[in-house]
């Protein structure tokens, strides 16, 4: 099987939590996690963004750098970016080779009782990606969580929780405080970690976990980004520049120089796209991508709609696992209508499901189904030349795919 076909035939496998399968794979591999110094970033949101900004300053003061994200929104290569740019497809592709072969072999050998899950595997390929091009520094987004998540093999030097709310309840616990557990996980003896504006519920977690580890808790707050420009869209942005500020004068203090005219071009420039994203096209018309799709990421992007647009057609598509009332109660009021729809992800819910929760949270609200987002996509855009479209990445990717972009 080809090293493609191989990865997305892992994705029925689902979401598997725990260390063993990843840290037996990268100790075969010859431990490429080691090769790099790791900024290990978790959060229930804004901990792309910080990682975005916090990897665009290290570049911008001279250093060799990468960063791993997920998901992608239009093609693989965008969760491995080194030198800010997406790793080149057959570099990808002899890793993912390699790390197949890995797997394979320790299958063979009973070293795995299990197939690696497509989280563990996309990981260690970064770790090897990342080794092989020689980076200096590499800035890792937790993919779930963090305690369990394929990520936290790493030894960091330094770490960061940018905000805990609702999120993966299923994997990571009902409460504020079973969460931060989780988000904690990623707290290693003696690393200081910056944690964003968190509920007291939660920051008492993260402070006992601290303590019992020795490591330093720095605390970012909006007023510490205040000085900066900040490329990103939204009030929320703000406190994530702020952590990744924070997370930037740690590592300066540890001897990676980050002068604070780079500081100043991640905050501003930090190619993230798909968060607050308005694209225009040629014809004029607009569409506002947004990857909320969790009840607190859509709170944020239903106060930037309230404070800078008037109502306007949202397509949206959601996650069966997902909380899709809580999603649309903070967003029904500023949209002037519903467009629901499907992604091409097999875990999109269906949308009669999503038009069940719409009307149970606002029951005068317009709402249509289309089938397809290009439907959806056309279907807005004869209600207005301005569009938004926001509740799952994956529908961001398809719509991308749509209109040309990433």
């Amino acid at each position: 099987m080809d090293p493609l076909s191989y990865l997305f035939s892992l994705e029925h496998f689902g979401i598997k939590l725990g260390l063993d399968n990843i840290s037996t794979l990268v100790a075969r591999l010859g431990h490429p996690e080691r090769a790099f110094r790791s900024i290990h970033i978790a959060g229930t949101n804004g901990k792309g963004s910080v990682t975005a900004m916090v990897d665009a300053a290290i570049r911008a003061a001279g250093h060799r750098s990468a960063r791993y994200t997920s998901p992608h929104l239009v093609d693989l290569s965008e969760r491995f970016v080194i030198d800010g740019r997406p790793v080149a497809r057959e570099a990808l592709i002899a890793a993912l080779a390699d790390v197949r072969d890995a797997a394979e072999s320790l299958r063979a050998d009973g070293s795995l009782a299990v197939q690696p899950t497509f989280f563990e595997v996309t990981t260690a390929v970064a770790f090897e990606l990342f080794r092989r091009a020689g980076v200096e520094t590499a800035v890792l987004e937790v993919g779930l969580g963090g305690r369990l998540d394929s990520t936290n093999v790493v030894s960091p030097i330094a770490t960061a929780i940018t905000s805990i709310a609702f999120d993966h309840e299923q994997y990571l616990g009902f409460t504020l405080a079973d969460i931060a557990f989780e988000k904690a996980g990623i707290i290693k003896p003696g690393v200081p970690v910056v944690v964003g504006d968190l509920a007291p519920e939660a920051a008492a977690v993260i402070a006992r976990v601290a303590r019992q580890h020795g490591a330093e808790i720095i605390q970012a707050s909006a007023t510490d980004a205040e000085p900066f420009a900040i490329g990103l869209r939204g009030r929320h942005q703000v406190i994530n520049a702020a952590v990744a500020m924070r997370l930037l004068e740690v590592l300066n203090a540890q001897g990676l120089t980050v002068p604070r005219s780079a500081v100043a071009r991640g905050l501003a420039d930090p190619g993230w796209p798909g968060r607050l994203d308005l694209r225009r096209l040629p014809d004029g018309r607009e569409l506002l991508l947004d990857a909320a799709h969790n009840p607190a990421g859509a709170a944020a992007l239903a106060s930037y709609l309230r404070e800078r647009r008037p109502p306007l057609p949202l397509v949206f598509a959601a996650m069966r696992d997902k909380n899709i009332a809580g999603i649309l109660a903070p967003l029904a009021p500023v949209i002037d209508s519903l467009i629901v729809t499907r992604a091409s992800n097999p875990r999109s819910a269906d949308p009669s499901a999503i038009v069940g929760h719409a009307r149970a949270v606002a029951p005068s609200l317009v709402v249509s189904i289309a089938p397809s987002p290009a439907e959806a996509l056309a279907l807005a855009w004869r209600k207005s030349p301005a569009i938004v479209v926001a509740g799952s990445i994956f529908l961001l990717g398809d719509v991308l795919s749509q209109v040309g972009g990433s």
